[in-house]
């Protein structure tokens, strides 16, 4: 418990200064009676005053201005002693698999796809909060960048040093990287269990559906995030050119929205251009909040809240009150 007084919410204490000036304007009007000679008869006129009596009485508004002063401060939250609680985490684990095919170095989202999908994993990292967050990278195979975990700062500092150049393999095959992230998830004992997958492509959409499916069944969905667009731009060949049909022509790379929007459904999930990240991102929050039954506690994590303290002021601003009341005590 800490012992150091403030108040929580100290703009209050403005409205302070107003109230005593208009106590002392009140009561320095007092015993100025106006035009209420001229109405009120000689003898009825000191009964009619505030607190007055036939004797003239005291003043009430210094009692007035006590009343007003310890109700203000009473608003302000005097508060000078703190409450531990425990703090409880949302059972919710993400595995956030990005694609570093050589197509992802297009340019029709610049300054490329690769670049725009690591803004994509920035903001899913940003909106994690308290879910456990892996990372995989996949091409022509998957690897594991990260496992699961709540340190998503470092997840975000590996995520920005890949590019489709660490890939030993060239391709797209998507299936791969869900089963990767799939043994990531199947360690963790939490009933929402997420796969967002950033990617352009799938060369394998076929076995990518049916995996994708049979992960559903066990309980993980699978997200898809499209990082490209219809029109398409030159794919590149990851050697710094760009590939080429029979023709010499050079091959555009296209993003296949409808292939991936089937993938997301076989497993459980939903396909979203990179654009509306923040509407899956949404999505996400409230299948955790669904889940929030199931909380658990932190282990060695502790809450500290400051309790509000003003209500203490409260039966002396009532029996001050009471006494304004009162004939004779104002």
């Amino acid at each position: 418990m800490t012992h150091s007084v403030h108040f929580l919410h100290p703009l209050c204490l403005l409205a302070l200064p107003p109230l005593w000036a208009l106590a002392v304007w009140f009561g320095r009007r007092r015993g100025r009676d106006g035009a209420w000679p001229r109405l009120v008869d000689a003898e009825l006129l000191p009964l009619l005053r505030l607190g007055g009596s036939a004797g003239g009485g005291r003043s009430p508004w210094p009692l007035i201005a006590a009343v007003w002063t310890l109700t203000v401060i009473a608003l302000a939250g005097p508060s000078w002693q703190r409450q531990s609680t425990a703090a409880y985490r949302l059972p919710a684990a993400w595995v956030i698999a990005l694609q570093l095919s050589p197509s992802m170095e297009a340019s029709d989202l610049p300054p490329s796809r690769i670049a725009r999908a690591r803004f994509g994993v920035d903001d899913l990292l940003s909106a994690a909060h308290d879910a456990r967050v892996g990372l995989v990278a996949f091409a022509g195979e998957a690897y594991t960048v990260s496992p699961l975990t709540t340190d998503h700062a470092t997840v975000r500092n590996l995520s920005r040093a890949l590019s489709p150049s660490l890939m030993p393999e060239h391709g797209a095959r998507l299936a791969p990287a869900l089963a990767s992230a799939a043994r990531l998830l199947n360690a963790w004992a939490g009933r929402d269990r997420q796969i967002i997958v950033l990617m352009d492509g799938a060369q394998d959409p076929a076995h990518a559906m049916q995996t994708a499916a049979a992960l559903h069944r066990t309980g993980i969905i699978v997200n898809v995030v499209g990082v490209g667009t219809a029109a398409g731009a030159p794919a590149p060949d990851g050697s710094g050119g760009f590939l080429r049909g029979p023709d010499g022509k050079v091959l555009l790379t296209r993003l296949d929205a409808n292939v991936l929007g089937q993938i997301a459904a076989a497993g459980g999930g939903e396909f979203v251009p990179l654009a509306q990240l923040p509407r899956l991102i949404a999505d996400l929050h409230a299948q955790g909040l669904r889940s929030l039954g199931s909380a658990r506690a932190a282990p060695r994590v502790r809450l500290s809240d400051w309790l509000n303290d003003g209500i203490w002021l409260l039966p002396l601003i009532l029996l001050l009150a009471a006494l304004l009341a009162r004939r004779g005590w104002a």
